[in-house]
């Protein structure tokens, strides 16, 4: 935990998120047939706890994408999508991609 008592979590499969652990990053395995539902009941034990952010692989958060996005909404939390140990999918990147172009009105990596 920091010191404001706030941690961050990251979700996916083992081998993706248990060496996350290694820098304080509470891990949740979550297997790939995992429910909306159970992924619901975790992503509102993080909203209930004191976590700031939450790293989510890429295939849990394309998969869920519509869960994940409401349950930002309804919390300060802020869900990032990372790569597995198979590689990226570039869903990081480009949701990146759309955040700059937000802020600044223009696709400047194009």
């Amino acid at each position: 935990m920091s010191p404001k008592g706030l941690y961050m979590a990251a979700l996916g499969d083992y081998e993706s998120v248990l060496p996350l652990q290694a820098v304080g990053i509470q891990s949740f395995i979550v297997k790939e047939d995992i429910s909306e539902v159970e992924l619901g009941k975790l992503l509102h034990r993080l909203m209930d706890g004191q976590c700031a952010v939450v790293f989510v692989v890429e295939w849990l958060f394309e998969q869920y994408a519509h869960l994940i996005d409401e349950f930002v909404s309804n919390s300060e939390i802020s869900a990032i999508p990372i790569p597995n140990v198979k590689g990226s999918r570039g869903i990081g990147a480009e949701l990146i991609r759309q955040w700059v172009e937000q802020a600044v009105g223009m696709d400047i990596f194009s």
